[in-house]
This record gives structure tokens, C-alpha cells and sequence, in this order.
């Protein structure tokens, strides 16, 4: 599998995963909590807090899966590394809520780093290997040295 699959892949799980979370906090927020880390309060409605990390997930996915089919990976990588900052604030919401590091590490700190590698991998990607470029350079190939004197 090339590099650039590989990418393409990786890029796809961090559409995929926040499209699963917010999904699930949005159809099943009775369960949904347990794998986040923080126990909900014992009173008072947690649901309005279920929507809007629901919204933020869906949304996040919606960007990452446009960004993909329109083939602009440049930008895709930009917004990756722009997303990678979301596990690191819920990690930091674990610690500092009643979770536990290990859950903090384990579920949103190992997410992040997923999402900065695959960030970094689409930013480094060769230009030449992008789809847009291909056709670019196909339809206005560079003149040769010899023609452009």
C-alpha cells in the first residue's frame, strides 16, 4: 500500500471516528458517556451537552469527508492538525472532571496523536502526487528548456 493511501486511510478514521462519536451521542446519550471518561452528573440534563458534542463530532466528520472527495489534501492536512487540538481539550476535561488519566491518555491523548500524524503526512505529501496536480500538469505540461528560449 503507498504512502499516499496509507494517508488517505488515516484520513478517512478521523473522519469516521468523530462521525461515530457524535452519532452516538446524539442517538444513544444513555450510553454514550461511559466511553468518554467522565461520568455524568447525577442530576440535572446532560442532554443539551450530549447535542452539542454530537453537533461538534458530525461536524467535524462532515469537513474531513468534503475536504477528501473534493481532493484538496493540502487544506484536509491543515484541518486535521487544526483537529487534533478537540482530544487534547477532552483529555484535559477527563483529568480535570472526575476521569482518569488513563482514560485521558488512553482514549483522547492516543486520538490526538493519530490525528497529528495523519496531519503531518498530508502536509508532506509531494505535490506531484496530488490528483488536482496530475491533471494540472497533464493538461499544461512545462515547456522544455530548448522551447523557452
Amino acid at each position: 500500500m503507498t504512502k499516499q493511501r496509507i494517508t488517505t486511510v488515516l484520513a478517512l478514521v478521523t473522519g469516521l471516528a468523530p462521525l461515530f462519536f457524535g452519532l452516538n451521542f446524539l442517538l444513544n446519550p444513555a450510553g454514550a458517556p461511559d466511553g468518554f471518561g467522565i461520568e455524568p452528573w447525577p442530576s440535572g440534563n446532560a442532554s443539551g451537552y450530549f447535542m452539542v458534542k454530537g453537533i461538534r463530532d458530525v461536524s467535524t466528520a462532515t469537513i474531513v469527508f468534503i475536504l477528501c472527495a473534493l481532493g484538496q489534501r493540502r487544506a484536509l492536512g491543515w484541518v486535521v492538525l487544526t483537529t487534533a487540538v478537540i482530544p487534547l481539550g477532552d483529555a484535559l476535561a477527563v483529568v480535570t472532571h472526575g476521569g482518569t488519566l488513563a482514560t485521558a491518555v488512553g482514549v483522547h491523548v492516543s486520538a490526538a496523536a493519530l490525528v497529528a500524524v495523519t496531519a503531518v503526512l498530508l502536509l508532506t505529501e509531494s505535490r506531484d502526487h496530488h490528483p488536482a496536480e496530475r491533471i494540472r500538469t497533464a493538461a499544461y505540461p512545462r515547456p522544455r528548456a530548448s522551447q523557452t528560449r
